[in-house]
């Protein structure tokens, strides 16, 4: 990954600069409801480890540059009869699996620094690390939800004490994982030294929220310390992401939209002394890859539609207009489009408003995926190329992370159908040119605190 100097709002040279792409693997199954009933899926694969090592490596196939791995320790689902939960039994054991059974790619999971103590998340990262050959990344989050809380006996702090500690927590983290000399371990069984003792050395932090003596008794992996990532999209995500992050894992439906968020976030990285091209944004994709529309749309639809009953009622609220769930087989009529009027409260609004003026019937709108939680790609690989392509060059995007809707065959479908085309278009990598999630992100060396923040 070579980095751009140029300004983000300038196209950047396919040339000197190529994307990065990641997998979102949840819970085993795909993004979309259903997806653990389709055809050829293994119904247990939500408790698989063996599964998400598959998944992995089918990305790794891809040449992704890393695996994403959300948590939601407070996740409640409503639908719990008849949906799987969208997480991980557990993320770190599901890394530590996948990382036994892969040798590139980048392994990234959410650890929040709300709820959890800074030492055993230095622990568990750096280990995973170790484990990985320098390959670990850590998403850190603050937590927001009540359900979260009581989940932990608590209750959730006001977002300045969230965001506060944060930033206390990766910094006690970062100290911690620097806290045994990189070249402490001397292990010469000839002359009998295992470390430099006077290399690893407390660290004495305490701050307002949290503490640690130290010092950690991991040494450094091969690419030093675990990568950090941030996901979010506030004010207080731009200033923690730009101190400490060098990839934001992040969700905008517009290239406008993107563009500002990555401008926010390059500019936050100014203010703590940092170059703005370490700082990477990329957004998620949800992909459907078919060799059609027709075909992809049926498919979506054989996946989807228990929910659409729920999903029209929705549409109407976006597009401000009446809708029959009983008419799913019949395209809106011309007095409905008429009619029609985006919500300015909903940012998927005028896409749905696009697709619905195509002439697609209720049920095909929907299957188009216009009220899913990243933008939607519902058909041949190419679309998909086009989709990256043009956000990439907008300077709304340095990468993408992907949603396939099932896990099984959609990791697959993605790397044989739209990976080629960016590679033959010079967007993508062939090859992985190192073996460390550092050298994947094109991230800077860095052990320990960096000194700018």
């Amino acid at each position: 990954m070579i980095n751009s100097s140029k300004d983000q709002n300038s196209n950047p040279s396919t040339s000197s600069k190529q994307m990065l792409i990641g997998l979102h693997l949840g819970n085993g199954y795909g993004s979309q409801p259903g997806a653990w009933r389709m055809p050829g899926v293994d119904p247990e694969s939500y408790t698989s480890f063996d599964a998400r090592a598959r998944q992995a490596q089918a990305a790794e196939r891809g040449k992704f540059q890393f695996i994403f791995l959300p948590d939601g320790p407070g996740a409640v689902m409503s639908d719990i009869a008849t949906e799987s939960p969208n997480f991980n039994l557990d993320v770190m054991m599901t890394l530590a699996a996948v990382a036994r059974a892969t040798e590139y790619i980048g392994l990234v999971a959410t650890g929040s620094t709300t709820f959890n103590e800074p030492f055993n998340l230095a622990k568990q990262f750096k280990a995973l690390d170790i484990m990985s050959h320098g390959r670990a990344g850590w998403n850190a989050v603050t937590s927001s939800g009540n359900d979260v809380a009581a989940n932990y006996g608590r209750k959730i702090p006001s977002s300045e004490d969230r965001y506060g500690r944060a930033h206390e927590v990766i910094q006690l983290i970062q100290a911690l994982w620097g806290s045994w000399g990189k070249d402490a371990w001397v292990h010469n069984q000839h002359t009998g030294q295992f470390a430099k003792e006077s290399q690893i050395l407390p660290i004495y932090f305490q701050g307002k929220y949290v503490g640690s003596r130290g010092p950690l008794y991991i040494p450094p992996s091969e690419q030093g310390q675990p990568i950090i990532f941030h996901a979010g999209g506030s004010p207080n995500a731009h200033e923690l992401a730009g101190r400490f992050a060098n990839a934001v894992i992040g969700s905008a439906f517009t290239i406008e939209d993107a563009r500002a968020q990555r401008h926010a976030f390059r500019e936050a990285a100014k203010r703590y002394g940092r170059d703005p091209d370490e700082i990477k944004y990329i957004p998620g994709l949800m992909t459907t890859i078919a060799k059609d529309r027709r075909t992809a749309l049926d498919r979506r639809i054989l996946l989807t539609q228990h929910t659409f009953g729920q999903r029209v009622s929705y549409l109407q609220q976006m597009l401000s207009i009446p809708l029959d769930a009983a008419l799913l087989d019949q395209p809106l009529s011309k007095q409905q489009l008429a009619d029609a009027r985006p919500s300015r409260y909903d940012p998927r609004s005028s896409h749905a408003l696009k697709i619905a003026k195509e002439g697609w019937s209720l049920k095909d709108i929907l299957a188009h995926g216009v009220i899913d939680y990243h933008p939607v790609i519902v058909g041949p690989g190419i679309e998909a190329a086009d989709h990256m392509q043009e956000w990439f060059e907008a300077g709304a995007a340095d990468g993408f992370w992907i949603s396939p809707d099932v896990n099984a065959d959609g990791i697959d479908a993605f790397a044989d159908e739209v990976v080629p085309i960016l590679q033959q278009r010079g967007l993508f990598h062939k090859d992985y040119e190192g073996k460390t999630l550092r050298e994947h992100l094109g991230a800077p060396d860095q052990y320990g605190i960096d000194p700018r923040v």
